[in-house]
């Protein structure tokens, strides 16, 4: 009996999970209105901007974007992997890879978006060296190799893991 209500109250605890994705949401709309921040400041400069500042100002607006795209990615993988399923019925507007990305594919993707984001952060720096210090090239550029290697080891983790089975 005990045992029951135990497994009971743990079951029923993966519902705390929505909270922490609600939480991503609002996390999500925080961005959303950065960008429009980001948006903002860029208009009135355009003209006077030189390309190098233009394209460095649309790096920003492309790295704000996959990370809108790694919280929603986060946010249905996590509720449909962990708290419950997504019933999407006839609604054919939902992105096939919502109900099909499992705990292993979720890790896979949040690598890549990050290594990408890490790319474009490392992008940045060197279309604005002038403003940038060779020690923090540096940094950008070990982070984004420590990035890489960890999603390889990754990748080569899974698949051995998944060859075992």
């Amino acid at each position: 009996m005990i045992r029951k209500l135990l497994e009971a109250v743990l079951f029923t605890s993966r519902w705390l999970l929505a909270f922490f994705l609600l939480a991503l949401a609002f996390a999500l709309l925080v961005l959303a209105l950065k960008m429009g921040q980001h948006i903002h400041h860029l208009l009135p400069r355009l003209w006077e901007a030189t390309e190098t500042d233009v394209l460095v100002e649309i790096l920003g607006l492309i790295d704000a974007t996959f990370a809108g795209a790694l919280i929603i990615l986060v946010i249905f993988s996590s509720y449909e992997n962990f708290v419950s399923r997504i019933d999407i019925g006839a609604d054919t507007s939902w992105p096939t890879w919502m109900t099909k990305i499992d705990f292993g594919g979720l890790k896979l993707k949040l690598m890549s978006a990050i290594i990408v984001i890490s790319a474009i952060q490392l992008l940045r720096a060197f279309m604005d060296v002038k403003n940038t210090t060779d020690r923090e090239l540096f940094w950008f550029a070990g982070i984004h190799i420590v990035f890489v290697v960890s999603a390889v080891m990754l990748a080569l983790t899974d698949r051995l893991s998944a060859n075992d089975h």
